[in-house]
């Protein structure tokens, strides 16, 4: 049975998916200071440079302009002291430039894995497993 720690490490974790969901820019990145410690540590399969928080948002900005109608989908969450692990399913219609590629109008549905480490009530350390290869095929990026 879950603790009060756990259960709301996955309540901030769906606040924070709310936002990122609203499809608005600036709320998302008011979301990631809200939610996100100041140090926090992000390692993803993203080509931003940068660290933490800054990178955060640079990845959602990407993904905004690409897709902006992204949709998040937690499809499991396992909680276990201060971790949380996210399995999403990620739809949305590439409808701006990404990684090089002019718009297509196709529309993306990828999985993802995300690993979320918390300290008091905020995340601090972020590891994520993105299957790009997916996405990129979808976008005809790469042969099928």
């Amino acid at each position: 049975m879950p603790n009060d720690e756990t259960t709301d490490n996955i309540a901030v974790l769906h606040r924070f998916h709310s936002a990122t969901n609203s499809g608005d820019p600036e709320l998302v990145a008011k979301a990631i200071d809200e939610f996100t410690a100041p140090d926090l540590v992000f390692h993803a399969p993203v080509p931003m440079g940068g660290t933490g928080r800054e990178s955060l948002k640079r990845v959602w900005e990407v993904l905004l302009r690409a897709f902006p109608d992204i949709h998040v989908t937690l499809e499991e969450t396992v909680a276990e002291g201060d971790r949380v692990v996210a399995r999403n399913t990620v739809t949305g219609t590439h409808l701006g430039e990404y990684r090089g590629l002019a718009p297509t109008g196709r529309t993306v549905t990828y999985g993802e894995i995300f690993v979320l480490r918390f300290t008091d009530g905020r995340i601090a350390e972020v590891r994520g497993i993105v299957d790009v290869l997916t996405q990129l095929r979808l976008l005809g990026a790469l042969p099928s």
